[in-house]
């Protein structure tokens, strides 16, 4: 690395380190996250072509973890139009590996099913159907897991803290050291009650966030990568991004 690079990237590290002390900037950011999630922001995405109902900002960090894991398959719970899927394939094609991506849903419905399939993305994509708790869906993950080395699990289906400490548990045993399992809306802990029109079973207390707490109570082989989220200060995934160290 030059030297000029290697400045700029200690500055970048310390700017971000000071980030949590910048009480006007956080403060801002809590704002954004909450008022933002209130008014749907996130369904306002697409990439090529599908909806991703994401932050950009998750977004971007996925590419710096892709890039730099490499991953030869990454698995994600929760397909819903298919945007993040063909998002994470996209990356997998541009590192130009023999990268997969495998997503599960209870129910990919027709349309969605019709259009991923139909996607130029679609190469480098597996999907099942059923639920990611279901044990002859794990099974089926496992197996298709065994013929990997380099893998990183995205959490993104029901966000009830009992569905997502049962995924944590089946499916953080795949993830490879140094590679990531990212938990999303972990930012439901800190939102109002019932926040979504129509409401939702998971709500703060009953969450990603606290089913991650719950996780990493036992689980020392994993730790928060809190530079992520204070990097971003705008996320869904606040605490999500925990990364395997042993």
């Amino acid at each position: 690395m030059s030297e000029e690079l290697e400045k700029f990237k200690k500055k970048k590290e310390q700017q971000i380190s000071s980030y949590p002390e910048n009480k006007e900037l956080v403060e801002a950011a809590n704002q954004f996250n909450v008022e933002s999630n209130k008014a749907l922001y996130s369904y306002n995405f697409s990439w090529m072509g599908r909806p991703i109902i994401a932050y950009p900002q998750d977004m971007i960090a996925m590419q710096e973890i892709i890039w730099e894991v490499q991953p030869d398959l990454i698995i994600e719970t929760g397909i819903a139009h298919g945007g993040s899927i063909i998002y994470y394939a996209s990356l997998l094609e541009l590192i130009g590996k023999n990268g997969r991506v495998l997503g599960i849903d209870i129910d990919i419905r027709a349309h969605n099913r019709a259009l991923i399939e139909g996607h130029p993305m679609y190469k480098r994509i597996d999907m099942i159907e059923g639920s990611s708790i279901d044990s002859h869906i794990a099974e089926q993950v496992y197996s298709i897991a065994k013929n990997y080395n380099k893998i990183l699990v995205c959490l993104d289906s029901n966000h009830t803290h009992a569905h997502v400490l049962e995924e944590l548990n089946l499916y953080s045993k795949l993830v490879s050291v140094d590679s990531y399992c990212v938990v999303f809306d972990t930012i439901v802990e800190f939102l109002p009650t019932d926040y979504m029109p129509g409401g939702r079973p998971w709500n703060p207390g009953d969450s990603p966030h606290s089913a991650v707490s719950d996780f990493l109570k036992t689980a020392d082989h994993f730790v928060v990568d809190s530079s992520i989220e204070n990097k971003l200060l705008i996320s869904v995934a606040p605490g999500g991004y925990l990364k395997r160290i042993k």
